[in-house]
């Protein structure tokens, strides 16, 4: 790659694109309410929202100081972490609290970025963490997963069009965002019929003495305040 070539794809990547039309904002949220209301759809789909959990453990226990040695992802859309350090302590409780929060705390930051233009910033940071994810992937499963999610964002990255960049953008934040609720609502619906007894809440709650249901809150207003504050962004075009 020569000097040119190499300044052209910086500017590129520090540089801002056209906001699209207000109808592309409007049918890309169209198209990830389609498939996270539907339970058929969403069974696939929770899939990308899973990568984003456990990226969420994995990402907080390293930034805390905890030695990460493995993410597996399964079919059932389910995802176990592993990190290795203290079983106690602050650097615990917020690798135990990343996991419900991160789909939507992702879905806020890709929001502000679109909103500031950064559009081609926002692809190429998201296939970076599914690079740095794969490595840790220790599953068939969970590597054919996330190969598939960073190869989509690279054809997108390098062959698609301003346009369809830009509504495949829009469309993984959306995506962020609504999916990012679901799962909240699913844990206490399960927690409501005896289930999910280690679920990340109940991990919380031994690991602070504080309830789960208030962990639980937690995740709550997390998802839905990104969601309308990630939303007011995303349609102000």
């Amino acid at each position: 790659m020569d000097a040119n070539t190499a300044t052209s794809l910086w500017d590129e990547l520090i540089g801002t694109q056209p906001d699209p039309d207000l109808w592309v904002v409007l049918a890309t949220m169209g198209a990830a309410l389609a498939i996270v209301v539907p339970h058929t759809l969403w069974r696939v789909s929770r899939n990308a929202i899973t990568i984003a959990h456990e990226g969420g453990h994995g990402l907080v226990a390293l930034l805390t100081g905890r030695t990460l040695t493995g993410i597996r992802l399964h079919s059932d859309t389910s995802g176990l972490t592993v990190s290795k350090g203290k079983p106690y302590g602050i650097g615990m409780i917020l690798t135990a609290s990343a996991g419900y929060t991160a789909p939507p705390l992702l879905g806020l930051g890709g929001a502000a970025l679109l909103a500031a233009g950064r559009i081609t910033l926002l692809l190429w940071l998201a296939t970076a963490l599914l690079v740095a994810m794969l490595v840790m992937i220790r599953n068939a499963y969970g590597a054919l997963t996330v190969v598939l999610t960073g190869g989509t964002f690279v054809v997108v990255s390098w062959l698609a069009g301003p346009q369809v960049q830009a509504a495949f953008a829009y469309a993984v934040v959306w995506f962020l965002l609504l999916g990012g609720v679901r799962p909240a609502f699913e844990l206490q619906a399960k927690r409501s019929r005896g289930g999910a007894g280690d679920s990340d809440a109940d991990q919380l709650s031994r690991l602070t003495h504080v309830p789960a249901g208030l962990w639980l809150f937690l995740f709550h207003a997390v998802s839905l305040c990104s969601l309308i504050g990630g939303g007011r962004w995303l349609l102000e075009v």
